[in-house]
This record gives structure tokens, sequence and C-alpha cells, in this order.
């Protein structure tokens, strides 16, 4: 097979070839993903018309490829560290908004199903992926806590997975949607509990504070 494009996937003025072939590779494993099928290396050369030494050139490993093809298009969180707003911030930005998140829960549900009937994929999507997704809140929790709002014995990865975890309860456990308004509340409700255990009493004050402007503004 050639790793050129077929006549009916013109390449664009100016855009990169090798990102042409990622695409089409990416395309090729989602396909087979959500179809449910096994995939395979060569059911993606098939699919994707690319060769298997172009695919092997950029994915050595395949569950290197479905890590990454299973994170293609997703965006990593970004986190406003609003002073006196800091827990919303990161509740926000995990959250996302409500009519954002359907379109994207298929993928998630199956991304689980993956990861979890396979240790390798699953350690290589941590390390690959997961990690860098998680980093902006963990920097704006550090950056809470050289502002003395919250404690400076906190471990930070850990308040992560705790922050998640409510969120991922959600889905994995009451299979419920976080487009619906009672799921997200129930999130925020989650966090309201695990942020006392994390803020100082400088943090409480300027919270409050935060809250006294936002309501003489409304």
């Amino acid at each position: 097979m050639s790793d050129q494009p077929s006549s009916g996937t013109g390449r664009g003025p100016g855009r990169p070839r090798d990102e042409e072939l990622d695409e089409r590779i990416f395309a090729a494993t989602l396909r087979l993903v959500d179809s449910g099928e096994r995939v395979t290396v060569s059911r993606i050369v098939a699919d994707s018309g690319v060769s298997r030494s172009a695919l092997y050139r950029r994915w050595p490993s395949l569950t290197g490829l479905i890590a990454a093809a299973l994170d293609s298009g997703r965006v990593i969180p970004t986190v406003i560290c609003r002073e006196r707003d800091l827990k919303r911030a990161i509740v926000d930005a995990l959250l996302g908004s409500a009519d954002g998140v359907s379109s994207h829960e298929a993928r998630f549900r199956e991304r689980i199903r993956l990861v979890m009937a396979d240790v390798e994929l699953q350690r290589e999507y941590w390390a690959s992926h997961v990690t860098k997704r998680r980093a902006p809140v963990e920097e704006a929790i550090r950056a809470g806590v050289e502002r003395g709002e919250l404690r400076a014995d906190l471990d930070v990865p850990a308040c992560f997975d705790a922050i998640a975890g409510a969120m991922y309860y959600q889905h994995v456990v009451r299979g419920e949607s976080l487009s619906q308004a009672p799921a997200r509340a129930r999130v925020r409700s989650a966090v309201d509990i695990i942020w006392r255990g994390m803020v100082t009493e400088t943090g409480r004050e300027s919270e409050e504070l935060g809250r006294r402007e936002a309501s003489t503004m409304m």
C-alpha cells in the first residue's frame, strides 16, 4: 500500500503530510473502537489506506496508537485562577459546558471499557495523556497553596483524584450524564465537601468576600 492519500482526499495548501496520515490512522482506529470490533494493525491499515511501515514509524506499539486515538480531538482544560473563586474555576474547567458533554460521553464510556479490560493500555493512556490533563488543575491547586488559600500540607495529586472521582462516579457507577443538572449539582456538592478539608481560614474569608461581591453585582 502507498503512503500517499487516495485521490479523493487531496491535501490542503501547506498542510503537513504527516498530519494527514495521523488523522486517517486515528479515524480508522476510532471506527473500529466505536463499532466494538477488535482493533488490529491489519484492520487499521486496510481501513486507513496507510502502509504498515508508515504506521509503525509513528507508533511502535498498537497500545500507544490506541491511547493516542482515544485522546485525539480532546482539549486540555484550562483553569483560570481567579483569586476569590478558585474552587468554581476548577469545577467549571473539569465539568465543561452541559451542552458540550453529551457528544463526548459515548466515546468516554468506550474509553473506560477499553482501558479497564487492558492494563497495558490503561498504563499507556495514563502516562501519555491523563497526566497532561491533570496538570492545569494541579497547578491551580498549588497556586492556591502559595497564596495561602489552601492548606500547605495538601497532597495535590490526591486532591485532584478526590475531585475528579466525584465526576467519574456519575458516569461509571450511576450511569448518568454530566449534561444533566442533577448530576452536575451532585458533583458541585461533593467538591464543596472536599474543599472544606483543603481550604484555610484565609481562603474561606476570600471565598466569602467573593460571594458578597458577586451578590452586589446581581
